[in-house]
């Protein structure tokens, strides 16, 4: 009888944290975001080198293409997560769009458009060497914030990341490599223990 009731409890329990977290992330996802998070610090490495390591202005072409690049791997990366994702949850029978991603998805945005807005006001006023660390701070953040609904591994990312950043604004002139570090090399990182820990399962 007791064993019954303890078993009633921790079915109880999971279906709670079933249905306020949303476990559908797809690891590989976060892989693919390196993957292109890496080709896009190397484009733009690249553009740096054909000027001779000269400051960029926001006028300049060059300044544009990277602007290009950076849109490019955001989209890539969405677009991407979105598909995995889609496909994970359809294997779970989830949802994507529920009330769980709803606040995850919310939760997710408020410091990451904040840190948007952030470095848009911080380029045009030519504070060039804090974009980095102050994408990789907020980007961190949003992760801790979203986390409390979804895999616990989300907040370890977002906590590594602030402190990426927060060593980044440190040694400012390697803005880009540390960029690389953290949204490259960290999403590889954290997109393969995840893969490995929850996706290769339901393979």
């Amino acid at each position: 009888m007791d064993k019954d009731y303890l078993q009633d409890i921790q079915d109880i329990k999971q279906m709670m944290n079933k249905s306020s977290q949303f476990l559908s992330l797809s690891g590989l996802s976060g892989i693919m975001a390196g993957i292109y998070a890496l080709a896009g610090a190397l484009a733009t490495k690249y553009i740096y080198n054909i000027n001779y390591g000269r400051y960029i202005t926001l006028e300049s072409t060059s300044f544009k293409a990277i602007i290009g690049i950076a849109v490019i791997v955001l989209l890539l990366s969405v677009v991407t997560a979105y598909i995995l994702t889609s496909i994970k949850s359809k294997k779970r029978g989830e949802t994507i769009w529920n009330a769980t991603s709803k606040r995850l998805m919310v939760n997710f945005l408020i410091p990451l458009v904040t840190g948007g807005i952030f470095s848009v006001l911080l380029l045009q006023n030519k504070y060039y060497g804090l974009i980095a660390p102050i994408t990789l701070i907020f980007y961190g953040l949003a992760c801790v914030n979203a986390s409390k609904y979804t895999l616990r591994d989300v907040r370890y990312l977002g906590i590594t990341m602030i402190i990426i950043g927060l060593v980044a604004s440190y040694f400012m002139g390697y803005g880009l490599e540390f960029w690389a570090l953290g949204f490259g090399i960290c999403h590889i990182l954290y997109g393969s223990i995840m893969y490995f820990k929850y996706d290769r399962k339901e393979v």
